[in-house]
């Protein structure tokens, strides 16, 4: 059903609001553009999985071709510039699209962070840390499974130090220091994805990747988790209107993230999977209620805004100590 009101109009189902669009986009969903409005309404589910199928399927051509950091990194570039046109055309918040003065720090975020890892990553591969750490492992890893079956166990048991790390730095005053900068985001759009504090990035590294290392986990499949781990993250902060039924309670998508940067304890204190959900469904910290995440996200407590700033805050006496979302869903 369309309500019109206050110059813009509401896309209700059952009671709750689906979209809110401009006038300007009325004219896609009345009259000779209900055709059209049904067209977008499918493609709202058909993006997420079709974005993501594509960005891995080019990592396996990388990795088939022995040229996975090349492939991923045009691949990320690829959907950063897919992403930046696709929030233009079909925005989840339109207040998101302004300029919130802070693209400078979340590129440099973004490039320490993200080149840290891929440091780390190709290091790896390229002196065989892994196949050393199979061996000494007496050859735990299932080497004789299809390569999907090996790469869905490997994002598993990342998982589970992923959403460690993450729960843990809300919830231990130490690391929420670090982890504020990453909630201090006024939006959530593609752009600020890699805006982590270096410590917040070391510290979900260390709890997970030892886990793959001990299972003996071969250096493919630490080239497909750390990808695919890449391409969701920056798919769970785009600003894009999609819409993902049960996927929700698998993969962490926008609709389950948005909540996570809620201001609201009570909402913010949930959805720590990096890519699954799994664990957060099993602990009872899932949270996705079928109605419309804030827009006013961020945190109470001062954050600057330029790079140098956020990477000092931590370590001042005026930053907040305590994590700013407490234990616990009401």
């Amino acid at each position: 059903m369309l309500v019109l009101s206050a110059g813009s109009a509401h896309i209700l189902c059952g009671g709750r609001v689906l979209s809110i669009v401009s006038p300007g986009e009325i004219a896609a969903i009345t009259g000779v553009g209900q055709k059209r409005n049904f067209a977008v309404y499918a493609l709202t589910y058909l993006l997420w999985p079709a974005i993501l199928s594509i960005c891995i399927y080019v990592t396996a051509l990388g990795i088939a071709a022995d040229h996975a950091a090349l492939y991923f990194n045009i691949t990320y570039v690829c959907l950063a510039l897919c992403l930046f046109a696709v929030e233009r055309l079909l925005p989840h918040e339109r207040e998101w699209l302004k300029n919130d003065g802070q693209m400078p720090a979340d590129l440099a975020h973004t490039l320490l962070n993200k080149g840290f890892a891929q440091v780390l990553v190709v290091v790896g591969v390229t002196i065989g840390i892994a196949e050393l750490a199979a061996s000494k492992g007496g050859g735990l890893w299932p080497t004789e499974w299809p390569v999907v079956f090996q790469v869905v166990l490997g994002i598993v048991i990342a998982e589970v130090g992923l959403y460690t790390a993450h729960r843990v730095a809300h919830e231990w005053a130490p690391l929420w220091r670090f982890h504020a900068v990453h909630h201090s985001a006024p939006r959530l759009w593609f752009f600020n994805t890699g805006r982590f504090h270096l410590v917040d990035t070391v510290t979900s590294i260390l709890l997970s990747q030892p886990l793959l290392f001990l299972a003996g986990a071969p250096s493919d499949i630490f080239i497909w988790v750390t990808s695919i781990t890449a391409f969701i993250g920056m798919l769970t902060h785009c600003n894009v209107e999609m819409r993902f039924g049960p996927l929700n309670y698998v993969f962490n998508t926008p609709a389950v993230h948005r909540w996570h940067h809620s201001r609201n304890p009570a909402e913010g204190n949930s959805n720590y999977g990096e890519n699954l959900m799994i664990f957060d469904v099993l602990l009872k910290t899932f949270y996705c209620p079928k109605r419309r995440p804030p827009t006013d996200i961020g945190i109470n407590d001062p954050m600057p805004t330029k790079f140098l700033g956020q990477v000092t805050q931590p370590f001042r006496k005026d930053q907040s100590g305590r994590p700013a979302i407490r234990s616990g869903i009401e």
